[in-house]
């Protein structure tokens, strides 16, 4: 049996969530554990029921994804993460063929492409995200892009805990803001060219109700970690 992956799911009033929780549950890779992260929820927490005898669910005040992510990080007992949202679903494979993938190449951290899908699972576009040939042209894409959707990730635990957590101040992007922060020290994000995750846009999803906000956080972030990126690919060139 190879390495455990903790699936966490961030759980705030979301419809989709037993989706998400099934699309977990129903992964080939078995060495898994599933944590729900209930970020204060006051709807939609019966769908969560049937599940209670095959994942670890777990309440706490409201805070946000980022503080939900950060609790689920802290009391996982897997070698290796993935970030699932409570409105996105994996495919079955997906954790296998991520896994294989970055042990063959002792990696610590990849991503996957991603399909989008509406409120009926009904795919929107294939292959969403942009595709690299090179962990390079993931670090020269931040100059210019989000280029990693977050629910795609699959990271060595470790790995994770050393550079922190997700910043809560970032409401939004904390993602963003982490990604970004381990590419400037180094962590090289490995890319799968294949879409295992479907992620859904809706009216109800906080990337539609609060662009404006999410715009302004990642303009803080970039005007940091840009130039600290910058820097750093000269250097290697």
């Amino acid at each position: 049996m190879g390495p455990k992956v903790s699936i966490i799911i961030p759980f705030y009033n979301c419809a989709y969530i037993d989706q998400s929780i099934q699309s977990a549950l129903n992964q080939t890779y078995k060495n898994i554990e599933i944590i729900v992260v209930d970020d204060g929820s006051f709807a939609y927490m019966e769908k969560i029921q049937p599940y209670l005898n095959s994942i670890r669910y777990v309440k706490k005040e409201n805070g946000g994804t980022a503080t939900a992510l950060n609790y689920g990080v802290s009391i996982a007992k897997g070698s290796y993460v993935a970030w699932l949202s409570s409105d996105d679903y994996f495919l079955p494979e997906k954790i296998e063929k991520q896994l294989d993938f970055m042990l063959k190449r002792n990696a610590k951290a990849s991503f996957t492409n991603y399909d989008c899908v509406d409120e009926n699972n009904h795919i929107i576009t294939k292959f969403t995200g942009m595709r690299f040939q090179s962990t390079e042209q993931v670090y020269e894409s931040y100059l210019k892009y989000n280029t990693i959707n977050g629910c795609t990730v699959l990271i060595d635990k470790n790995e994770l805990k050393r550079f922190g957590i997700f910043n809560p101040t970032f409401r939004y992007t904390h993602d963003y803001e982490l990604w970004f922060k381990m590419l400037v020290n180094g962590v090289d994000f490995y890319y799968l060219d294949e879409n295992l995750t479907k992620f859904r846009q809706h009216s109800q999803s906080g990337t539609s109700m609060h662009q404006d906000q999410m715009r302004a956080e990642m303009a803080i972030i970039e005007e940091k970690y840009r130039p600290l990126l910058l820097a750093k690919l000269q250097n290697i060139k």
